[in-house]
């Protein structure tokens, strides 16, 4: 019974991070000439919901001893980094638009190269998950690289590809919790 109940809350909170990532892309990519400062808050809410989550799920999995030591530790890293970027940015909304453009892809190539990790190395879980990981982690990686390689880059353009990679990741994350759920 302490399985369904943690796979229940595990699928629950990778809903409310899809669900959050998909409003933020729609936001974003409907909402391209939103201000600077908008896109500070609207990103520090994704980003501290996505750290909330990935640092629940990395605790939650690390209880049941799911998958190895290494991607545990990846996974808490990774949801504890996100947090301390959302409340960096909640706590300096008047940070520079290069700085925000920096850190956004710096955290999408960590966080990308994680789940590409964990999808491909983890085989405590369905093949589904690691396939939609996997794919999830490399759309991360690219949105993060052209980021951080092309930081003069219209605002326009930079809000695209962060809404874009929202877009496509949210239904994939909440795809997942549904399959979590079925299992």
């Amino acid at each position: 019974m302490a399985t369904q109940v943690d796979a229940k809350r595990l699928s629950t909170a990778l809903a409310l991070r899809g669900i959050v990532a998909m409003l933020f892309g729609i936001a974003a990519v409907f909402w391209p000439g939103i201000t600077l400062v908008t896109l500070v808050y609207l990103f520090s809410a994704f980003i501290l919901a996505s750290g909330l989550v990935t640092l629940i799920m990395g605790l939650v999995d690390a209880s049941r001893e799911r998958n190895s030591v290494l991607s545990l530790v990846l996974t808490v890293i990774l949801g504890v980094v996100e947090i301390g970027v959302g409340v960096y940015l909640i706590r300096h909304i008047g940070v520079a638009f290069a700085t925000l453009i920096l850190l956004i892809g710096f955290v999408l190539v960590l966080r990308g190269l994680i789940e590409v990790f964990t999808g491909l190395f983890e085989d405590n879980t369905s093949s589904m998950y690691r396939t939609a990981n996997v794919f999830v982690g490399a759309l991360a990686v690219i949105a993060g690289v052209i980021l951080l390689f092309q930081p003069e880059t219209s605002g326009v353009a930079f809000v695209w590809i962060l809404g874009l990679y929202a877009l496509l990741s949210g239904p994939l994350m909440i795809a997942l919790a549904l399959d979590i759920n079925k299992n």
